[in-house]
């Protein structure tokens, strides 16, 4: 890769601009009291204090999208067959004329954590998977750039650490981005990166900038603080899948309203829905949360999980036992802790997790079945003379 460049604080929004012209380009900016992703626009300004209070993972996955259209195209009701034709039943049998939506165009996001960086780990093995490939995600993933913003500081509810995250997280990354004194530090990590970085408004890095940065990111590691060992989650997990004090207690304060699962960068649940006017319609997919009672009711009227202690093991389980066991070792959690800073009722999964560790290691083993008892040995077989012998005598 070549030499890393620099980028005045007064020329990015010129640079997403020149971006712009040629890619769509997302980046951050206020709407209200939050802090969203959004295609840029110069006018409405960008925000890069803060940290964003959703994710950028609607870019690659949409919260609504257009999977096909389709239409119905038949004859009018009871209208004449051509002259000389006998009116034939295949005659009104409806022809499905279906159309598939158009390739994403090149898209890059500029600012995505690192933790939002690190959650496309966990839709990969889902949608690019041995057995199955999802066309939709694939290409939106292969036309998207992703310049991650190194986390200058880190907030209380943070703990990308935990799960092998790290607040200049380059797994994912294209360029990393590092918000200096006076301007921005850009690290191509990948020829893609490469490639945006090729403007006249960026520079040569000062000598000093890759110290700096150092300097920052190694702070905002310390600021995380020692990260706890979750070896055996999975195992925990699993022996207290029917501990149901355990997990009424640990969601007794949840309302059930699906924030976490909503901004969580690594949840992937969808449905799938027909939209139809006349003869025309339109399948969509759609985001869905585990933690609605609907997610999980039968036609048949059975829910299996209709309590929301049972969602919130769910949701637990997947991220530190289902996924884990299934994708050689990888938690399906990236520790942005938007789950813990925008919960409604102060639910926290970091403490959920260390509340199953404790209570899986006091539940005591199972007992070890009870051993047969042992045969009684077999008398000695009489040698072959004696039984000679005896044979004679008798």
């Amino acid at each position: 890769m070549p030499g890393n460049k620099f980028l005045a604080t007064a020329d990015v929004a010129a640079w997403l601009g020149e971006l712009s012209k040629t890619m769509r380009v997302f980046a951050p900016r206020t709407e209200g009291q939050a802090v969203v992703y959004r295609e840029f626009d110069a006018a409405k300004g960008l925000e890069l204090g803060r940290k964003p209070t959703e994710s950028a993972k609607h870019v690659l996955f949409p919260r609504s999208e257009e999977l096909l259209s389709f239409s119905y195209q038949r004859p009018p009701f009871g209208a004449p067959a051509k002259e000389g034709e006998a009116q034939s039943p295949e005659a009104e049998v409806s022809q499905v004329k279906v159309r598939m939506p158009a390739d994403p165009a090149p898209t890059v996001i500029f600012g995505m954590l690192g933790c939002d960086a690190g959650g496309v780990t966990t839709f990969d093995p889902v949608y690019d998977g041995n057995k199955f490939k999802d066309v939709y995600y694939l290409k939106k993933r292969q036309a998207t750039v992703f310049i991650v913003r190194a986390c200058a500081e880190v907030l209380s509810t943070c703990f990308c650490n935990w799960v092998g995250g790290d607040p200049a997280n380059t797994k994912n990354a294209d360029v990393l981005a590092t918000q200096l004194a006076d301007g921005w530090l850009l690290q191509a990590v990948t020829e893609r990166g490469e490639k945006v970085l090729a403007s006249p408004l960026l520079k040569d890095a000062p000598a000093t900038a890759d110290g700096e940065a150092a300097a920052i990111h190694d702070n905002a590691r310390k600021s995380l603080g020692e990260a706890p060992s979750l070896d055996g989650i999975d195992a925990a997990l699993f022996t207290l899948f029917s501990d149901n004090d355990f997990w009424h207690k640990e969601s007794a304060a949840c309302l059930a309203c699906g924030t976490c699962t909503y901004l969580c960068p690594t949840c992937h649940c969808f449905s799938i829905t027909d939209e139809t006017s006349a003869r025309n319609g339109v399948r969509l997919r759609s985001w869905d949360t585990c933690m609605a009672a609907l997610y999980t009711l039968e036609t048949s009227g059975h829910n299996p999980r209709a309590v929301k202690a049972a969602r919130l093991r769910n949701r637990v389980g997947h991220k530190f036992a289902y996924f884990l066991r299934n994708n050689d070792g990888q938690i399906s959690c990236c520790g942005c802790g938007r789950c813990i800073k925008s919960c409604p009722s102060s639910v926290d999964i970091r403490q959920i997790v260390k509340d199953a560790l404790v209570q899986a290691a006091s539940v005591a083993p199972p007992p070890p079945p009870p051993q047969p008892a042992a045969a009684p040995a077999p008398a000695a077989a009489p040698t072959k003379g004696k039984g000679r012998k005896e044979k004679a005598n008798g």
